[in-house]
C-alpha cells in the first residue's frame, strides 16, 4: 500500500505473541484486576503514538480518545500520561486492544 504525506503512521508489524510471552502479571495493591508489568527495554523498544497519531490511525477524533481516557472506568486502549498535556499509546498495547475488540462474524453452514 502506498503512503502519501499526511497518512497516519502504520501500526507495528511485530508479532504480538513475541511480546506477550515476556509479560508478567500481578495483582494491584487495592486488589484490582491483573495489570501488566513490562520490562523497561521492551516498553522503550516499541513504537509509541501521540493522541493525534492514534486518532488518525483509528479514524476517530482526538476528542474520542480523550473521552475514553476520562471515562470511569477508563475505556479505549491503555495509555501513559507522560505529563498533564502529553499522553502516549504503545503500539503493542493498541494492537492487543484492537484484537480483544475484534468481532469475527459466524458463518452458518
Amino acid at each position: 500500500m502506498l503512503r502519501t504525506p499526511g497518512d497516519p503512521p502504520p501500526l507495528s508489524t511485530e508479532p504480538i505473541a513475541d511480546y506477550t510471552d515476556r509479560q508478567t502479571y500481578t495483582k494491584n495493591e487495592d486488589g484490582a484486576p491483573f495489570v501488566r508489568e513490562d520490562s523497561r527495554s521492551s516498553l522503550l523498544a516499541n513504537a509509541w503514538y501521540s493522541t493525534r497519531d492514534l486518532a488518525a490511525c483509528l479514524h476517530v477524533n482526538t476528542s474520542t480518545l480523550r473521552r475514553w481516557r476520562t471515562a470511569r472506568p477508563p475505556q479505549g486502549p491503555p495509555f501513559v500520561a507522560v505529563s498533564e498535556r502529553v499522553v502516549m499509546y504503545s503500539a503493542v498495547d493498541v494492537e492487543e486492544w484492537l484484537r480483544r475488540h475484534r468481532t469475527v462474524p459466524r458463518r452458518d453452514t
